[in-house]
């Protein structure tokens, strides 16, 4: 699934998000692509793309993800699998509840179930700068520097303003340079 899901980061510039999704994101987003914004004027788009990804149509799905993360918060894993696990099935059309349950593997280390679900949200979201995020970490776990190198640097062609991925970019090319070949 890793190769599969590195394929998809490839082709991300050219999918269209799913028509689910607000259309008020295409504006949000190019405004985060901004890169001369202000700090305050950033932070406040990038609270408007997440609490509009965490929205859903229907209002009882966006309240049963919202009870899912609270869920994770409490590191009640069980009762945000569960959760996550209805709304997935009942809304697959959610991006954001797939990113959840990503996320939700993730924190309890359990990698390999977390990647289908990162994958999923990327084919529903492809501007998921959380996920590509998430993913280019799982990479750096995995020892591969080289496949998280090219997934954070597409996640900030999204969001400039990801300063953990430049980090992260800064220091895997001084490793990568200081390394003899």
């Amino acid at each position: 699934m890793y190769a599969e899901t590195l394929k998809l980061i490839a082709t991300l510039p050219e999918r269209r998000p799913s028509p689910q999704l607000p259309e008020r994101l295409h504006v949000l987003f190019r405004r985060l692509g901004d890169a001369d914004a202000e700090a305050d004027g950033r932070e406040a788009v990038e609270d408007e793309i997440w609490r509009l990804w965490m929205s859903h149509r229907v209002s009882g799905a966006a309240f049963d993800l919202e009870r899912a993360t609270r869920a994770m918060t409490a590191a009640d894993w069980g009762v945000a699998d569960q959760i996550l696990r209805g709304v997935v099935d009942t809304h697959p059309d959610y991006a954001e509840a797939w990113n959840k349950r990503a996320t939700l593997y993730y924190l309890a280390g359990q990698d390999a179930r977390c990647v289908p679900y990162i994958h999923r949200t990327l084919e529903l979201e492809p501007r998921h700068y959380g996920a590509l995020c998430g993913f280019a970490e799982i990479l750096l776990g995995r020892g591969d520097g080289d496949a998280a190198l090219f997934v954070f640097d597409r996640a900030l062609g999204i969001n400039p303003h990801l300063d953990p991925a430049r980090k992260a970019i800064n220091k895997l090319l001084t490793f990568k340079s200081s390394t003899p070949h």
